[in-house]
């Protein structure tokens, strides 16, 4: 029996479906190699306590560590020797810092802070990223779950064990009153290991978790950032007003940074499934084996 799909692209109607309760996600089942239980694909109650649970990591003096201290040093580090070089491809330039920002707050250690390094972890992500827009892609897909399934073997031996068993020392450390807990890491993976004898999230969920963190924060930020370029530069060309502006003034590169996510999301349509029978903000009746497809590139034009 063929699949009924309903489209929604009006604004407000695109807005109030995002925000159905009865509108689940279902873009990424196809990837479930890789996004099987993460935060984005879960639903109702058991999103809400993940959420809730990761939220720690998003309170105003986290934001004020990573954007005053943490980020700065990792993205001279990352820049440096592309700046010593005197030349970047941007897309490679954009996944290298967003990845290795993405990597700090997500709770994945770099030890040796090396380009090689990098090169291996980005190497990872960047088949994560392959594995959770399976739906869209033209290879043989079993071929590409099995490159993730090995990608993850080899992403839990050389980076998330290294870096967990570290925040489970660390915390050690702290239950016996060697460590203050504010000298925690302040990431996605410490708030998980702090928390692991609370909630339900299985050792293979807790790295798949983490695998999400990395590859959504690189590859849709990597993506944006050439966007973001193209439209600036292509805006101050023709308005050269504007050009000195945007170098001086950091809300306004702010703003047209904005403008420049509205114009390109980060996907161009969202995924729903209705969880019951529905109306939908269009006035079609969707049934629970319908697919509701939301077009945000439209919907935002």
């Amino acid at each position: 029996m063929a699949i009924t799909s309903h489209t929604v692209d009006g604004y407000l109607d695109s807005l109030e479906s995002l925000r159905d309760p009865q509108l689940a996600q279902s873009l990424y089942d196809e990837g479930s190699v890789i996004m099987a239980d993460v935060l984005l694909v879960l639903h109702g109650a058991e999103h809400r306590a993940r959420r809730l649970l990761e939220l720690k990591v998003f309170r105003r003096d986290f934001f004020r560590y990573y954007e005053q201290e943490l980020f700065p040093a990792t993205l001279s580090q990352t820049m440096r020797p592309f700046v010593e070089s005197g030349h970047a491809d941007l897309i490679d330039l954009g996944y290298r810092v967003t990845m290795n920002l993405t990597a700090d707050f997500a709770g994945i250690d770099r030890p040796l802070k090396s380009a090689e390094e990098t090169k291996k972890l980005l190497a990872l992500v960047m088949c994560f990223s392959e594995g959770a827009t399976l739906v869209h892609s033209t290879r043989n897909k079993e071929e590409v779950r099995q490159e993730v399934r090995a990608a993850l073997r080899e992403f839990e031996h050389g980076f998330y064990m290294p870096s967990l068993n570290r925040r489970r020392a660390l915390l050690e450390r702290v239950r016996q009153g060697d460590l203050a807990e504010t000298e925690l890491p302040r990431d996605v993976l410490t708030v998980l290991a702090q928390n692991e004898d609370r909630i339900d999230l299985p050792p293979d969920v807790m790295m798949r978790e983490i695998a999400f963190y990395l590859q959504a924060g690189s590859h849709s930020t990597a993506n944006a950032t050439a966007h973001a370029f193209h439209d600036l530069f292509t805006w101050a060309s023709q308005h050269p007003e504007d050009a000195q502006r945007m170098a001086s003034d950091p809300l306004f590169q702010q703003r047209c940074v904005h403008e420049s996510l509205r114009l390109h999301p980060a996907s161009p349509v969202a995924w729903r499934k209705p969880i019951c029978p529905m109306h939908l903000p269009t006035g079609d009746q969707a049934a629970t084996d319908d697919k509701v497809i939301i077009d945000l590139a439209h919907a935002n034009r």
